[in-house]
């Protein structure tokens, strides 16, 4: 959601910008804009729709400069248009700013702004932060940044240049992502590691408060209190190869086919050969022993690893365990405690909802252990302990293989917990490590039937609207199949328990209409298969999920996909990689942009 970039160095700004915004395309927009200051002063190129459109625009202008910020727009405030795109520009025209993020009491600073006779262009709240800018700004920058962002409420990230500091880039963080780059040509700034890509050899994550004042020779760090600090670059391990589709015609494809990597790299990472001895998860026999109650906190797809988490954690561990939309942790009377355990997962580590969670989570004197796929966001960096997935970076905006690695890193830590707290024995938790070494396995052996598959997405792509059933852990996947599928094929789609139908979700099947039915639960077949019944008796169509051990059981049914055997409870990750697939082929056929769907962000920064 929103992404920033920004270059100060020897060479050109444009291609830069152009580059690294085109590079933070998968988070989501609506616009993109740049600012750049050239000998005119400062100049802005802007534009609704995709960066290349930018692109042609800013070529055709053909600027000279070695200073600029650059923006894609995820629209919260104000309509999609190109005044409201950023980068704006203050009254006089000293100050550009790009922001992410929401500043809370815009209303009040741009009524203030507007008695003080400061005329607004645009309906954003970020414009508010330009004009402050230049109406704080007294010739010494530390001391006239630090007053704006006093005035300042809500989390953000901020990139500015200002007409009188020719060869200036600043940066300011609070709450929100961003990361300055080091390389051979200059500096360069990204709320995303990503969009240093192939530029920075070493890179600086910025701590919340801080403030970079960056020229072409140095980058220097400051305090929230103006007091400067020392900060080492790092050398950066970042690679082109993931921002590349290869033979792939969609990033999302390419990601469902890297599922048996992600997978097995993050089980190793967290076992060490199936044995009860490992590093990463060391501080886990202390921690459980004041452990009275489990909560896993998440948003969308992280959400749903967290029903299906539930269902492990309770089974292994005995220990109470509660699934938790995180913007419902926020505003409910949840009673966490300090002997309860918060895990928060998160993709990014970023999303605001899971972060907002985590702080009242913290303040009520829980534990934080969270689950992340990026080194040195802020939900890591304000936990207790971490785990980090080792999907490596997605580029589709619908999660795939990081939601994978979320998955079987809770099986995983839930076996470990189960084992330490002495619920299951030796021979059990060997059977289980056993289960889950398997799996990256059994997800390459459903990937080699994808033109099976191909063929129920085209069946799926005419159809109004759909329903997915499940009972347990075949809920927790009904949940991420629906989600997948309105994502990117737009397609109205509903989880519901199966046992639930017959208390009135009945009454939506009618002649033809389609039923996706997971079915794979062994300790819970008979009862599903009763409830698929019920919608073939009155006409409906179903499109089955199911293990091996059950074809011979559904031979009624014509339109199936079949999965591997595995335990119940870790059924629910083999059963999401042919629902992507549906979603992904129905997506196709519809002609719909899969790796960039409508209103949607990759990283959800704001609540």
């Amino acid at each position: 959601m929103c992404g920033i970039v920004g270059y100060v160095g020897k060479e050109n700004a444009v291609p830069y910008l152009l580059d690294g915004l085109s590079r933070l395309e998968y988070r989501g927009y609506d616009s993109a804009g740049i600012a750049v200051l050239t000998d005119k002063g400062i100049e802005t190129e802007k534009c609704t729709g995709r960066v290349a459109a930018l692109r042609d625009k800013a070529e055709k202008h053909n600027f000279s400069c070695n200073l600029g910020i650059g923006h894609t727009r995820w629209a919260t405030h104000g309509e999609v248009s190109e005044r409201n795109a950023h980068p704006h520009v203050s009254y006089k025209g000293d100050f550009a700013v790009v922001h992410n993020g929401i500043i809370e009491n815009y209303a009040t600073l741009r009524d203030k702004l507007k008695d003080e006779g400061y005329a607004f262009l645009s309906d954003t709240d970020s414009e508010v932060v330009a004009h402050l800018l230049e109406r704080d700004y007294n010739g010494d920058l530390i001391s006239s940044l630090m007053n704006t962002v006093k005035k300042l409420e809500g989390a953000f990230a901020l990139g500015i240049i200002c007409k009188n500091l020719s060869d200036t880039l600043i940066l300011i963080r609070k709450e929100s992502p961003l990361v300055v780059g080091k390389g051979k040509d200059g500096f360069y700034a990204a709320s995303d590691m990503g969009a240093l890509c192939g530029v920075a050899e070493e890179s600086i994550t910025m701590n919340d408060g801080e403030i970079a004042v960056i020229t072409k020779e140095k980058a220097t760090f400051y305090l929230s209190d103006g007091n400067e600090v020392f900060r080492r670059f790092e050398k950066s391990n970042l690679c082109a190869s993931s921002a590349e589709k290869g033979d792939f015609p969609h990033f999302m494809l390419k990601e469902i086919f890297e599922q048996p990597s992600a997978t097995e790299h993050t089980y190793r990472f967290l076992s060490s050969s199936g044995t009860s001895s490992t590093e990463e998860l060391s501080f886990l026999p202390s921690l459980l022993q004041t452990t009275d109650r489990i909560y896993i906190v998440g948003c969308g797809s992280a959400y749903h690893t967290a029903v299906a988490g539930k269902y492990v954690f309770e089974k292994l561990t005995k220990l109470p365990t509660e699934a938790v939309i995180a913007s419902e942790f926020c505003t409910s009377s949840i009673p966490v405690r300090k002997n309860s355990l918060c895990i928060f997962v998160s993709q990014s580590g970023e999303t605001a909802d899971t972060l907002s969670a985590l702080k009242k989570a913290k303040e009520k004197g829980a534990t934080i252990l969270s689950v992340v796929n990026v080194p040195e966001s802020s939900i890591a960096r304000k936990s207790h302990k971490v785990i980090y997935t080792k999907a490596g970076p997605e580029i589709a905006v619908a999660t795939t293989k990081a939601y994978s690695a979320q998955l079987i890193t809770l099986y995983t830590l839930a076996a470990f917990s189960g084992y330490y707290l002495g619920v299951i024995n030796d021979g059990d938790f060997r059977y289980y490590m056993r289960e889950l070494s398997c799996l990256p396995k059994k997800i390459k052996n459903i990937l080699e039937r994808e033109n099976e598959i191909a063929e129920f997405g085209k069946l799926l792509s005419s159809e109004s609207s759909i329903r997915f059933i499940g009972r347990n852990t075949d809920y927790a996947a009904a949940m991420e199949g629906a989600l997948k599928m309105k994502e990117i094929s737009y397609i109205p789609c509903e989880a519901y328990p199966a046992g639930e139908l017959k208390h009135g979700t009945i009454s939506l099947v009618e002649k033809g209409s389609i039923t996706v039915a997971l079915c794979c639960n062994d300790s819970i077949f008979k009862k599903t298969a009763n409830n698929i019944e019920e919608i073939r008796s009155r006409g409906g169509d179903i499109i089955l999920i199911t293990t091996e051990k059950h074809t011979e059981d559904v031979t009624v049914i014509n339109r199936k996909i079949i999965i591997p055997d595995t335990d119940d409870l870790f059924v629910t990750l083999l059963e999401a990689i042919p629902l992507q697939l549906l979603a992904y082929y129905t997506a196709k056929e519809k002609g719909c942009d899969i790796d960039k769907p409508r209103n949607l962000a990759k990283s959800v920064t704001v609540e």
